[in-house]
């Protein structure tokens, strides 16, 4: 038997029936835990609708209000994190441990977004010119979409919505249909928190559900995460309809190793890094430069660590990894390590070896050793278990590495060596840079985004940014008669 999980609209679950439904697996079992509904243009129409009737009373509401619903969501978010966190695990296969270092990254961005008086202050000019005072204003843009992936199905969205609520917009959300019921949770502690019907709409489904926020005039804004392919489009279908877009892409994130480095260190970092959540996530390293004469000793070190790796349910607490997302992505990434060998990389741990028992989408960590910059296991962004070593001469080749690369998500170098470190961060051509951190995610009061074909637009998400992406501002003029030199009297001594 299994569950339906629909659409949240106008506050409360959707009562329609859906013309399309999607399936939603158990990854580490590979059973269908749940149908999905998948809407249709009607149900755009009407979560739209719903967002937008709610847009003007939102808009009005008082910062201090909109304030003690986040800070009321925040407290909600907390005390149920390991609710959630199960919820992700089984539709999502990470380790529950992942999901709970996801659901803390979120709660980040939601502290951020409770200070929203202090960040939507504007600036204010007296006697600009003489009796003339000019200030600015930040105001919400109305409607706004969220498209958000199945790699991180509540931190992802918590990076959008609390700061387009913060700011007095409404939202219709659209998570990744593989994983969708992380967000119908979040929205049901908003409610709980006190937030109004209407203000923030879930809708499920795929390119159908896309294409109708994309489209609709209703909706001024569109924030997503996704492939880069996908990036582009959502960017140049947006645009196209007048819409403001941040849309961020894939990557290829480099992990530099200088000659100096703890190895050790080094090759910690690359293991957790490359193979934590089953290497799906942006920010995953998937190419190691190792620089002579250290990557003998680095892989080595490496793939002593990779054997270690308990790979299995990610409810199991002695997992490290759990499985991929569906079968059809296992088997995408599968076919990239036979890819890779067949164009001469050096295979020297095998994940399409590991067996796990009860069914399930499962591929083990993969390292390849001798990768070269044209290989498909270097080129594309593979979102999966398979870490990559290029071997460079010295510090300069492996900074041309990095820089000819077509994407600029995030890189790290590891180092002793200040000099070379501030050299790096200066020279690389890369949106977030880590110095002897693999993951350089940002934090919540710092705003997260790439470079080159990692982002459309020029906003990055959550952070200063953020708040900027989902307000406009408006810049007044005033000038008041003084009722000495006459005008209208309305009342107050001339003198006054």
């Amino acid at each position: 038997m299994t569950g339906r999980i629909s659409h949240w609209i106008d506050g409360k679950p959707w009562g329609g029936v859906a013309e399309r439904t999607g399936e939603v697996f158990d990854p580490a079992t590979g059973e269908v835990r749940a149908h999905v509904d998948f809407a249709g243009t009607a149900q755009v129409e009407e979560a739209v609708a719903a967002a937008a009737r709610a847009f003007p009373a939102w808009r009005d509401t008082s910062l201090a209000a909109r304030s003690r619903v986040l800070f009321a969501f925040r407290e909600l978010l907390a005390a149920r994190k390991d609710e959630l966190a199960k919820i992700i695990t089984s539709e999502h296969g990470k380790v529950e441990s992942d999901a709970a270092g996801e659901i803390a990254r979120a709660i980040e961005n939601v502290e951020y977004a409770c200070g929203a008086p202090q960040l939507l202050k504007g600036g204010y000019s007296e006697n600009a010119s003489r009796g003339v005072d000019v200030y600015s204003i930040a105001q919400p843009l109305g409607v706004v979409g969220v498209i958000s992936p199945f790699n991180f199905p509540a931190m992802v969205p918590l990076w959008f919505v609390p700061n387009a609520l913060a700011c007095g917009n409404t939202v219709v959300l659209k998570p990744s249909e593989k994983d969708p019921s992380a967000s119908v949770f979040i929205a049901e502690l908003f409610a709980e928190a006190g937030l109004p019907a209407g203000v923030l709409n879930v809708l499920h489904g795929d390119k159908v559900a896309v294409d109708g926020l994309l489209e609709h005039p209703a909706v001024k804004a569109i924030s997503f995460v996704g492939s880069t392919p996908i990036a582009r489009y959502v960017y140049e279908t947006g645009t196209a309809h007048g819409k403001r877009v941040q849309a961020l892409g894939g990557a290829k994130n480099h992990m530099v190793v200088l000659p100096d480095a703890d190895l050790d260190l080094a090759a910690d970092a690359a293991v957790s890094a490359g193979f934590g959540s089953a290497g799906e996530r942006c920010m995953a390293v998937s190419v190691v430069v190792a620089v002579e004469p250290v990557a003998d000793e680095l892989v080595a070190k490496v793939t002593e660590r990779m054997t270690r790796l308990k790979v299995g349910d990610g409810r199991d607490p002695a997992s490290e990894m759990g499985p991929l997302v569906t079968a059809a992505h296992r088997d995408r990434v599968r076919s990239y390590v036979e890819a890779g060998l067949a164009e001469g990389a050096s295979l020297v741990v095998d994940g399409r070896d590991v067996a796990v028992d009860g069914g399930g989408f499962w591929l083990g960590p993969t390292l390849f050793d001798h990768v070269t910059p044209e290989m498909s296991v270097y080129r594309d962004e593979i979102f999966g278990p398979v870490l990559s070593v290029v071997r460079a001469r010295t510090y300069d080749e492996a900074l041309e590495l990095v820089n000819a690369n077509a994407y600029g998500n995030g890189t790290a170098i590891f180092t002793n060596d200040g000099r070379a470190a501030r050299r790096f961060q200066n020279e690389v051509e890369v949106g977030m840079v880590g110095l002897n951190v693999p993951i350089p995610v940002p934090v919540g009061y710092y705003s997260f985004g790439g470079w080159k074909d990692s982002l459309f637009g020029d906003s990055h998400a959550y952070g200063p940014e953020g708040f900027h992406f989902f307000t406009r501002r408006k810049v007044v003029t005033s000038r008041w008669p003084d009722p000495s030199q006459g005008g209208v009297n309305l009342g107050f001594p001339r003198n006054s």
